[in-house]
């Protein structure tokens, strides 16, 4: 059975390797000259994702057959053998690095949700991504909202790509209300691509250099893939905002995929994000 676990280690820094294979060396030799002023990653007691885990999609907008089946490929081969694996680095490599902090977490897909009538319209507050990712289940699950191109969302490319969280749900344990997981991440394809889709698309700021390949020839929901990978690992190491996280208790840190113009310090414009 699924459970939250407890751990009193310090988590280190998880690099996306899965995203970042090919980082340009323009950005690399700027990061250098940066010095890293961000706090330390500490755990403040609370609980982590542990057992089997359902991931659940819920696809707000239009998506195409093919772009559901990249992001589902990709969540299902978060628990695929790692000795499989053609060359490294794989998706499932990159993961065992969580399961160094959540070494009984299994992730699996679970339902996935589709709502191409925009129930709730084309421009999203938080309070909707909530209502949305409601619908998924709320026991031993995480719920995973991705909105469409077409979608404007709250924040979206000003501040962030994406996001982790967590709500009061309608289910119930030993008679008490309690808290279900979710994520959330948008395409950026037409809104904000130089912002939330490098490196497959030419950054909007900092060194122009080439961008990547998109592996699957979608810059937008390639770019949704990086966000949700990082967003996972934040979900699995602090779910309900008092696992791990930097700085103190009161003043977090948590991982979010920051557009290039509003990076923090110690990062590059045309860095991705914080990657632990």
């Amino acid at each position: 059975m699924a459970s939250f676990l407890a751990y009193g280690t310090i988590l280190p820094k998880l690099f996306l390797a899965l995203c970042l294979l090919q980082m340009a060396s323009a950005t690399r030799r700027l990061a250098e000259l940066v010095q890293d002023q961000s706090p330390p990653m500490l755990y403040h007691n609370g609980p982590l994702l542990a057992g089997k885990i359902s991931v659940n999609l819920i696809w707000y907008g239009r998506f195409k057959p093919s772009q559901r089946t990249i992001i589902s490929d990709f969540v299902n081969s978060l628990s695929s053998d790692p000795s499989l694996a053609q060359a490294p680095p794989s998706v499932s490599q990159w993961w065992k690095t969580v399961d160094k902090r959540t070494p009984s977490l299994t992730l699996s897909l679970g339902r996935q949700v589709l709502d191409e009538s925009y129930s709730l319209g084309k421009s999203l507050t938080n309070k909707h991504l909530v209502e949305l990712a409601s619908r998924g289940e709320q026991r031993n699950a995480v719920n995973v909202v991705l909105t469409s191109s077409d979608v404007a969302v709250e924040g979206f490319c000003m501040s962030r790509c994406g996001s982790h969280g967590s709500a009061v749900g309608s289910v119930k344990v030993n008679g008490r209300s309690s808290r279900f997981a979710y994520i959330w991440v948008g395409n950026s394809e037409t809104q904000c691509p130089g912002q939330c889709a490098w490196p497959y698309h030419q950054p909007l700021y900092g060194p122009q250099s080439p961008p990547l390949v998109a592996p699957n020839g979608d810059v937008g929901v390639d770019g949704m893939v990086i966000n949700l990978a990082g967003l996972l690992a934040g979900t699995a190491t602090n779910p309900f905002s008092n696992g791990y996280y930097q700085g103190e208790a009161g003043r977090r840190w948590r991982w979010r995929r920051r557009a290039p113009g509003s990076t923090p310090t110690g990062h590059t414009r045309a860095s991705p994000g914080t990657c632990w």
